[in-house]
């Protein structure tokens, strides 16, 4: 049996508000891993009107549950309305993905 991964991403207005975001849901081991990508442009709506910004997207690579990464998100991320997506990978090299249960507390279940 394999070990879950999911990857989800969020985008931040700042390199700042990233590269803090990223730091704090690996120090308390939420993700296993952050990367960032800078900078993306985002076109969207908001309030009615259509903006056009620069904000950083963060990668980020998880065994917790979807729901709980959100709780945890949302008591540090800037925007009114963080976006969320979590992706459930499809495949991932078992090391690896027993790497990321470790680093996000997430327990590896045994391989058959």
């Amino acid at each position: 049996m394999t070990t879950p991964v999911t990857l989800c991403l969020t985008t931040v207005g700042s390199e700042e508000d990233a590269a803090r975001i990223a730091r704090h849901l690996v120090e308390t081991r939420a993700a296993a891993c952050v990367s960032i990508v800078s900078p993306v442009r985002s076109v969207y709506s908001w309030r009615g009107e259509i903006q056009d910004e620069r904000e950083w997207l963060l990668l980020i690579k998880t065994a917790r549950p979807a729901a709980e990464l959100r709780d945890l998100l949302h008591a540090v991320h800037p925007y009114e309305v963080p976006e969320l997506l979590a992706f459930p990978a499809g495949f991932a090299d078992e090391a690896y993905a027993r790497w990321v249960a470790e680093g996000s507390r997430a327990k590896a279940e045994p391989t058959e």
